[in-house]
């Protein structure tokens, strides 16, 4: 399967943002370039990149790079079953930067729900989960 999207984010540790995806998220490792200090991860067919920003890899910057670095972005990410993944996140003490709700947003004349929450990384990205409601009629 192709990606038509896969970003790729500056992380200041590898080592933590790894444990934080995997044992917090849930996320798995498809493949890392350990020697680089880069992984390429999967959560339900969402897929991302880490890459410590200090590391030896590429860098594609256009400005210097300061903390947190996940200004000015938020990523939604769709996964299978919100409920599990807010409570382990509970269980795990995260700081939730918007809680678990309900919320519906106008497409022409319908509606289409996600049930969600917004969390901050280690390096500040905005992780928006959701799971999708389906979709109503236009409320008047």
């Amino acid at each position: 399967m192709t990606f038509k999207l896969t970003p790729e984010l500056d992380v200041e540790n590898i080592t933590k943002s790894l444990a934080f995806y995997i044992e917090v998220l849930g996320f798995s490792i498809l493949f890392e370039r350990p020697e680089e200090r880069f992984a390429y991860l999967d959560l339900d067919g969402v897929q991302l990149m880490l890459e410590e920003a200090a590391g030896p890899g590429r860098r594609f910057r256009t400005a210097p790079l300061e903390h947190p670095y996940g200004r000015g972005v938020n990523f939604q990410i769709e996964v299978k079953n919100i409920n599990e993944l807010h409570e382990r996140l509970l269980k795990a003490g995260t700081k939730f930067i918007i809680p678990l709700e309900e919320r519906w947003y106008r497409q022409g004349q319908i509606e289409k729900g996600n049930r969600q929450f917004v969390i901050a990384d280690l390096d500040g990205y905005l992780l928006r989960f959701f799971s999708n409601l389906g979709q109503r009629p236009l409320k008047a």
